[in-house]
This record gives C-alpha cells, sequence and structure tokens, in this order.
C-alpha cells in the first residue's frame, strides 16, 4: 500500500515549485502513505523539501496546504485508533518506538549495513538494474533529485539492522523513471532492450508466481477440504513450521482447529529469550513429548517440511502418525524450509 501510495502521489508531483491548489493531491497521498506505513516519510523527506525550496510562495504552502493536510491525517488516525483500541493512541509513535529506537525488529533477523546496496537494491530491480545504472548518468538535471531519493532512502533503511526487500519498493517507481531514460537513448538497441526487459520479467514473474514456494498455499488447499460438516468436528492442525509460513483463516474459511507455532518479540527485556518456534527447533520430540503428554491431545494432522521429517519420526510412529499428502515447495531449500511440505494424519 505505501509503495502504490507513492506511485500516485509522484504522479502529482510538482518539479519546478507549484502554487497552493496544485499541490493538494500529492500532499493528502504523502500523509495517508505516512498514516498507514510512517517510514513512507523517509523516501518524501526530501522531496518535501525540495518542493518547499523551490516554492515561490512557501508561506502559503505551509500553513495554507501542508499544516491543514497534515492535521487531518493525523487526526483521522488518532481518532479511527480511539475507536479500536478504546484509548488515545499515536501509532506511528509506537512504530517508531518499536522499530527505531528499541530496534525490537531485529528479532526476526538483521543484516549488514551494505546490505540494501549490495543484495536487497540490485534483487529487487532484477533485470532493470543495468538499464537503471544507465539511466542515473543520462537522466536530465532536473530529475537528479530523484536519484538523491533513492540513494537517501537506501542509505536511511541501511541504519536499521532489520532489512527486507519490501521495505525499498516504494522507491521502485523511482527507479523506473531512470530505466526509462535509459530506454530513451538506447535508440539503436531499443527494440533488443525492451524484448530482454520482458521475457526476463515474464519468465521470473511465471516461476516465482507459479513454482517457487508455492506449496503453503496447496496445502491449504488440501486443509480447507476438511471443512466439511462430518470432518470438521473431528479434525485440528498443527502447522510445525517457522511461523507465519502459511496462509491461516484467510484460506480455511471455516472454524477449523488451527494452531502454528508462535514468535512474538520480547518485550520484556529478558535474556535469551526464545520463542516457541525456536523452542520447537531447539527439540522437537521434547517439545511435542511435553506439548503433549496426553494422546487424546493430539492434533488430527501435522503439517511440517520434509527436513524435519527424520528428526520427528519417531513421534509419528508411536503415535500412529501416517503420511496423507506431498506438496512441492521449492528447488531452493533452505534451514527450516525444506522442498516439500508433509501433511500426517493420525489413523484412529
Amino acid at each position: 500500500m505505501e509503495a502504490v501510495l507513492t506511485t500516485f502521489a509522484l504522479f502529482y508531483y510538482p518539479m519546478e515549485g507549484a502554487n497552493m491548489e496544485s499541490s493538494h493531491h500529492y500532499l493528502a497521498l504523502v500523509a495517508l502513505a505516512c498514516i498507514i506505513r510512517p517510514t513512507a516519510a523517509i523516501l518524501w523527506a526530501p522531496l518535501l523539501l525540495w518542493h518547499f525550496w523551490k516554492e515561490s510562495n512557501k508561506r502559503r504552502l505551509l500553513w495554507g496546504t501542508c499544516l491543514p493536510v497534515g492535521l487531518i491525517a493525523l487526526g483521522g488516525s488518532l481518532v479511527v485508533d480511539r475507536v479500536f483500541f478504546g484509548k488515545w493512541v499515536v501509532v506511528p509513535l509506537n512504530f517508531l518506538k518499536f522499530n527505531v529506537l528499541h530496534d525490537l525488529a531485529t528479532f526476526y533477523g538483521s543484516h549488514s549495513w551494505h546490505w540494501y546496496f549490495t543484495q536487497g537494491l540490485p534483487v529487487v530491480l532484477g533485470p532493470h538494474l543495468p538499464f537503471f545504472l544507465h539511466g542515473c548518468f543520462n537522466a536530465p538535471r532536473k530529475h537528479r533529485v530523484f536519484l538523491v531519493v533513492v540513494l537517501w532512502t537506501v542509505a536511511a533503511y541501511s541504519i536499521l539492522h532489520h532489512k527486507e526487500f519490501r521495505f525499498i519498493y516504494p522507491i521502485l517507481p523511482i527507479c523506473m523513471l531512470f530505466c526509462g531514460h535509459s530506454l530513451a537513448r538506447l535508440k539503436r538497441w531499443r527494440r533488443a532492450a525492451v524484448s530482454f526487459l520482458l521475457s526476463s520479467n515474464l519468465l521470473l514473474a511465471l516461476y516465482t508466481g507459479l513454482v517457487h514456494q508455492r506449496g503453503t498455499l496447496d496445502v491449504m488447499v488440501y486443509l480447507r477440504e476438511l471443512c466439511s460438516p462430518l470432518a470438521q468436528g473431528q479434525s485440528s492442525i498443527l502447522l510445525l513450521m517457522p511461523c507465519h509460513s502459511t496462509p491461516f483463516y484467510s484460506h480455511i474459511h471455516c472454524p477449523l482447529q488451527l494452531r502454528f507455532l508462535q514468535c512474538p518479540p520480547d518485550l520484556t527485556g529478558r535474556t535469551n529469550y526464545l520463542d516457541e518456534a525456536d523452542l520447537f527447533y531447539s527439540r522437537p520430540l521434547q517439545w511435542l513429548s511435553e506439548e503433549f503428554p496426553n494422546a487424546t491431545q493430539l492434533p488430527s494432522h501435522l503439517v511440517f517440511f520434509n527436513v524435519l521429517e527424520q528428526e520427528i519420526s519417531p513421534f509419528l510412529i508411536s503415535n500412529s502418525y501416517v503420511k496423507a499428502a506431498m506438496f512441492f515447495h521449492t528447488h531452493l531449500p533452505q534451514g527450516r524450509v525444506g522442498s516439500h511440505i508433509y501433511v500426517f494424519k493420525k489413523l484412529f
């Protein structure tokens, strides 16, 4: 959503300064993007400053447009959060505390400072990378501010320890601007370049959309068959996988008993904290024995990646679990994520 709103806002963004009337559209979209995800302010900070610098009537822009739009967006956010939380909550402030000041997002992984430059941005751009680099050197001067925005955004995110590809998706529309300048200069090779981009993106889209890591969706289609009135009351499912590996009730559409391994961050500051998923993977058999001391408490179905089968096979055999289904997941298994997903069913 942040990337979508950024794309729309860029459409209305004035390049050479604008009067008050021409700024409402993009400022409203920027405000909405920042309310939905406060990190949008990182990308828009240099563009807002550039607009303010170029604007001839700075006072009217600031007091007549920026301030009213900002107050309306913030006020609307406060009211909505007050209704749903039952108390006054400043969500953007809590977001800042959690992700930046306390840096609790590192619980879900951390990377080196250069990760966005050496891996993140190249992977997100994919086949467009050489055209982006070429366009950076051939873009007109009035568009150089957007290159500053890209570098600033990537550098700002690099300060945070927790990094993900999706965090820099909002800069993709800006990067495509420079790819466009590159294609405009490649007059002789333009058709070949466009053909390369179309074919490479199509192949990647087909593979990642239809083949790669599809098992977590396919298994939910299989489990949805347990929603029949006869099977629903007798079925319970335990997902022994890295937390949030699969969708949940969004794909089941019935009150089936579902459980997955939890991985909430530690908000108490305890040392050597381990979430439920880490505890399970550290000693799978012991965790299962302690969690289900009574055979009557066992779930009817277990779902896990194939890399776990050998380790928990004594538990499966002793409790009469048999393999009921198998689904391909990925050609590139890694760590706790295997190439296939198994569904084991308990025989009663």
